[in-house]
């Protein structure tokens, strides 16, 4: 097993997080374009629903948090107010405010597409989950979840290239995220993803996965495209592309091959993203191998070096840090639920 299943004390330790921030409006980063003198507002009347954690993106994701644990958990203590947070802050003119925030001149590339596919995920979470508090989230959602899948719907027919950097302009695990909304949501928008993850990378060989990681990054170049392409190609055709792709990936059972990213300040929020890399790289490595036929010998290896990963970056979660407490409960939460593995294609 990669990571230990999430209990429901570990689930209250990453709420807590999220409810530490998710209407804390300060310190705050906003990526704003200003169209007069008019547009100089406080964070909370830019964006009334997603203002806290430090920036939209967080913010966004600590709503998907918790929701993720309360559906999870619903009888917990947490679970309560994780509701109430949800209730507070997605609300029918919260949501009409953030529409009218995306749609106004200038803000075409906002969040695009990190925040945006999270904004779906966060979406998506809320349908699938059969409560009346969050049929009613959902609904509220529904307009500004609208609104962002048209938005990566247009971007996306228009992009060349994809994006392979380590960091929020990645388009690998942004694309894994909308597809998986997408796939029960907009099935238009699932059929372009699929044809555009073909022409970006099916024919994509020798990944340098040896120059990884950046400084910075907490998002694998790599293994992020590999985890998209286990969502698009059937296990036979994914394990030959896999071979091309990363033709170094061992099979003997080893986590040798793949080092874990090292964080030498924790209270800086950019050399932090390493203790989110190691969070991400996990659950890629437990898809990639999921993604492969059960007899491919790499799967060993896949799994073992995804534990070590995980394991350290579990420990790393503990919220002593701003820098990281208002983000790394999400990735934790991602990987400890195993959101990405419950997805078809």
């Amino acid at each position: 097993m990669v990571a230990p299943p999430l209990d429901a004390a570990t689930a209250g330790r990453f709420a807590a997080l999220a409810l530490a921030c998710v209407q804390k409006e300060y310190p705050n980063k906003i990526a704003h374009v200003l169209n007069s003198p008019a547009d100089v507002k406080p964070p909370h009347d830019l964006t009334p629903a997603f203002y806290g954690c430090y920036d939209w993106h967080s913010a966004v994701h600590g709503h998907w948090l918790l929701a993720r644990v309360a559906r999870a958990f619903p009888d917990a203590s947490f679970a309560r107010e994780a509701l109430a947070a949800l209730a507070a802050n997605i609300t029918p003119n919260h949501v009409a405010g953030e529409v009218a925030y995306l749609s106004a001149p200038g803000r075409e590339t906002f969040e695009r597409p990190y925040g945006l596919a999270w904004l779906l995920q966060l979406a998506a979470e809320l349908r699938e989950w059969n409560a009346p508090q969050a049929r009613s989230l959902s609904a509220s959602l529904t307009p500004l979840e609208a609104a962002v899948a048209d938005r990566f719907q247009t971007w996306l027919e228009k992009l060349a290239y994809p994006i392979r950097e380590g960091e929020h302009a990645q388009t690998a695990f942004a694309f894994g995220l909308a597809l998986d909304w997408a796939r029960a949501n907009r099935t238009g928008l699932a059929a372009l993803l699929e044809r555009r993850v073909r022409e970006f990378h099916l024919k994509d060989r020798d990944c340098p996965i040896a120059y990884e990681p950046s400084g910075q990054d907490f998002l694998s170049p790599c293994l992020a495209e590999a985890d998209l392409m286990r969502r698009v190609l059937p296990p036979t055709e994914f394990a030959a592309w896999l071979t091309q792709f990363l033709p170094r990936l061992p099979a003997g059972g080893s986590a040798d091959w793949l080092p874990i990213g090292v964080v030498t300040d924790r209270t800086d929020g950019k050399l932090a993203h390493l203790d989110g890399l190691n969070l991400s790289r996990a659950w890629m490595l437990d898809g990639i191998a999921s993604g492969l036929p059960a007899t491919d010998a790499r799967r060993g290896s896949l799994l073992a070096t995804a534990k070590a990963h995980a394991d350290s970056g579990l420990a790393a979660v503990t919220g002593e840090h701003y820098e990281g407490g208002h983000w790394l409960g999400s990735f934790a939460a991602y990987l400890t639920t195993a959101r990405g593995k419950a997805v078809t294609r």
